[in-house]
């Protein structure tokens, strides 16, 4: 999602020059400045030609750096010197360029609780906060869901030279109970691999079902400090009697499944008959 937004920002800034992404996780400071700045001629051994940077190849466009919670100190100084200075040297140059270049700046990790713990420096956090853009995540944006099944279904087909498989109702249901830890591309994941096997005629929920639910059933809850983390429910002083608990348990299920028993009973980890016998006994009938 984040080279997306950065894909959309240049295209809006209409600056003619090209979009070049770097993904800096990994990349040690000697590989940042020759990638980033280039090289000259005769700059260290194995350099036989002059070598443009990225920052060359992004003139008058856009420079992506994603991952920039992972860029070493010393890599990060000579970022910072870039953004104030709007120039740089090649790896070997006495002789500085500029650099007519927006750089956008993506990170999946609390560059916020890093700066604070002065595992990033302060001075770029700041310069690299003049303008922010909080990407939310796809549990937070469920609602989407619906549609990005309805694109990844088409983009699955089409590159799988396949019909478009029809959806069964229960799918938005399903996968809007999941939180997706590893958001829009373990979605997207998730859609491909059930249209790989898919046939004919309606979606199969089975390959989506086995991805899921084990993730789903085993998800941790949200303790306090104070609290066991190997517990996964939190009892009162006065424990409920196991109807209560069933009772609840089947509530919260139906709520996470909007209704529909056969998830429910999913998530649960029981069959669609044994949760309408419990229903049944439940309401008396």
């Amino acid at each position: 999602g984040k080279e997306m937004i950065a894909k959309s920002i240049h295209k809006l800034s209409r600056r003619p020059g090209e979009l070049v992404s770097l993904n800096v996780a990994g990349v040690d400071d000697n590989l940042f400045s020759d990638t980033l700045f280039g090289h000259k001629k005769g700059a260290f051994t194995g350099a036989e030609q002059d070598r443009k940077g990225l920052i060359e190849q992004a003139e008058k466009g856009t420079l992506f750096l994603d991952e920039i919670g992972d860029l070493s100190f010393e890599s990060q100084v000579k970022l910072l010197r870039l953004i104030q200075d709007g120039k740089y040297f090649p790896l070997g140059s006495d002789m500085a360029k500029l650099a007519d270049v927006r750089i956008v700046c993506a990170t999946n990790v609390d560059i916020d609780s890093m700066k604070d713990k002065n595992e990033f420096r302060k001075d770029l956090y700041y310069r690299l906060q003049t303008h922010h853009i909080h990407i939310p995540s796809l549990r937070e944006r469920k609602n989407d869901i619906p549609f990005l099944i309805n694109h990844f279904l088409e983009k699955a087909s089409k590159q799988l030279n396949k019909k478009k498989p029809t959806p069964p109702k229960e799918l938005y249901t399903l996968l809007s109970s999941y939180n997706f830890p590893g958001n829009i591309r373990e979605l997207e994941g998730i859609i491909f691999d059930a249209v790989s096997v898919h046939r004919s005629g309606i979606l199969s929920l089975e390959p989506i079902r086995e991805k899921v639910l084990p993730k789903m059933r085993i998800k941790d809850f949200q303790n306090s400090d104070s609290i066991n983390h190997e517990e996964k429910i939190i009892f009162s002083d006065q424990l409920p009697t196991l109807k209560e608990t069933e009772d609840s348990l089947i509530n919260e299920a139906l709520k996470r499944a909007d209704g529909n028993q056969t998830i429910a009973a999913d998530l649960l980890g029981m069959s669609r008959r044994a949760l309408n016998n419990r229903l049944n006994r439940k309401s008396g009938g």
